[in-house]
């Protein structure tokens, strides 16, 4: 016998393969299915303000080291097991195993945050944890670890246990079965079952929701978008993210580790134009390094204009009056729509005497590998996938740190800004640091800014009580 439409949801998207809860990845379809199964001791409101999960509140000292987190006392995990202190701890801690890895050459990301902090319970419901250095933006990783039962975590990745408003009951590679959690601490969610089923064809995904056989599909196409709204039995949710689409620069060696050169190769580009070609306008013109949704972007800083004679004249300024070759590195997936991309800034840059050798790499993990290796030529496609400026920055700008996805570009003048932010507590002072950063940045140009990419869900009549959450994830609860 079918369930009624209130007790069961259906939500399809490409695949339900769900990662190990503490695996370093920003991959939505596992993620969507995570979050509705573990929890963390924050969680990002829509505003993007921090909010009370697991711990119901939280200080920290001036030094912006110590943090005290006082944890609910009323947790159940899916096996019965009650929320205590030395869960949160050993989850924590199973985040720096190097076992556990990352992907796309993110493994040991985490990691390098917080290895040399000292994270201890004082009580069964207070957790502190002291950094080595200042890390004003601690709950920004924070937000990323779920918390699982301790005896729990030897199950891993196989058995996932959390305390989310639902349970996983049935896994398989086409779907997954999870049921509202009846001991969950917080509200119970609308829905009583929810299923989440694979389906690789976009075109399928959008004729079983007009069908109503799903309630909720993800990654949705234009096209697809165009057949949901004419059919006008399901509605279409648009989401601007905080992806951002971006050509990193080799500043290391080579002509792009020439300021103005990289200052040309932004203003050589129509983005409007490439955007409409590309994305058929579903995406937002980048001004920087962050999108609007990032804490600390700076909406007074202009992006750059389509400046041909500006790009030619900077080009010439830097020794390049008769033009310049430039090897530009692609994956041919994540972002999908690179090679395209290429093509296009290609044709665009051959009108300012800049000639482009594209090469293509089709294994995207060794692409990853690659960049993180710092073996890139000139430029190479990339997305910067976190929702933390702290991150954006650590990972990619700073030249101190010199992280996983840093390509040589180097300003003492935003190294110390970054330092400075994370021993400043204050937030509104915090995001003043990170604008004049911001701004930094812009002008130097460490990359080729281009867009933010636009989401779209079709979503049935019987899809209620789910949002998109500011990371762009499916919220269920």
């Amino acid at each position: 016998m079918d369930l009624l439409p209130t007790e069961k949801l259906t939500v399809l998207q490409s695949n339900v393969r769900i990662n190990d809860p503490h695996l370093c990845s920003d991959t939505i379809t596992s993620l969507n299915l995570l979050y509705a199964t573990y929890e963390s001791l924050v969680h990002l409101d829509k505003n993007g303000n921090y909010c009370p999960a697991l711990a119901e509140s939280w200080d920290v000292e001036d030094d912006a080291r110590s943090w005290t987190f006082n944890l609910r006392t009323q947790v159940t995990f899916h096996n019965g097991d009650k929320l205590n202190a030395h869960d949160v701890v050993a989850s924590i801690k199973r985040v720096c195993d190097p076992s556990v890895g990352g992907a796309f050459g993110t493994q040991g990301v985490y990691c390098s945050y917080i290895v040399d902090a000292i994270i201890k319970a004082l009580d069964d419901h207070t957790v502190r944890i002291v950094t080595a250095r200042p890390m004003a933006d601690l709950l920004d990783l924070l937000v990323k670890f779920p918390i699982a039962p301790k005896r729990a975590l030897s199950s891993l990745p196989g058995i996932k246990i959390g305390s989310g408003p639902y349970r996983i009951v049935e896994t398989g590679d086409k779907r997954v079965i999870m049921e509202a959690f009846e001991k969950y601490w917080g509200d119970q969610p609308p829905a009583k079952q929810v299923y989440w089923q694979a389906e690789p064809d976009e075109k399928k995904r959008v004729a079983a929701l007009l069908a109503g056989d799903a309630d909720i599909i993800a990654g949705v196409t234009l096209e697809g978008k165009k057949t949901i709204k004419s059919a006008k039995r399901a509605t279409v949710v648009e989401w601007d993210s905080s992806l951002c689409i971006i050509f990193m620069c080799n500043a290391q060696s080579g002509a792009c580790a020439n300021r103005r050169v990289r200052q040309a190769l932004n203003y050589a580009l129509d983005k409007s134009d490439i955007i409409d070609k590309v994305k058929g306008g579903a995406a937002k013109p980048l001004n920087g390094p962050l999108t609007p949704l990032h804490f600390g972007y700076d909406p007074s800083t202009p992006p750059y204009p389509y400046d041909p004679t500006k790009a030619q004249e900077l080009l010439a300024e830097a020794g390049y009056r008769d033009g310049l070759h430039i090897v530009m590195d692609i994956p041919t997936i994540s972002p999908d729509e690179a090679p395209h991309l290429a093509q296009l800034m290609a044709e665009q840059y051959s009108k300012v005497g800049i000639t482009i050798q594209i090469n293509e790499f089709s294994d995207r993990e060794g692409y990853a590998n690659m960049v993180r290796a710092k073996q890139l030529d000139d430029i190479c496609c990339f997305d910067s996938s976190p929702l933390s400026t702290y991150r954006v920055f650590r990972e990619k700008i700073h030249s101190g740190f010199r992280g996983p996805w840093w390509e040589g570009y180097s300003n003492l003048d935003v190294d110390a800004l970054i330092d400075k932010a994370q021993t400043t507590i204050n937030k509104t002072q915090r995001q003043d640091i990170y604008r004049r950063a911001y701004r930094i940045i812009r002008d130097d140009a460490p990359w080729i800014f281009l867009y933010r990419p636009t989401y779209f869900w079709g979503v049935g009549l019987r899809a209620l009580g789910w949002t998109v959450g500011k990371d762009g994830l499916i919220r269920l609860a």
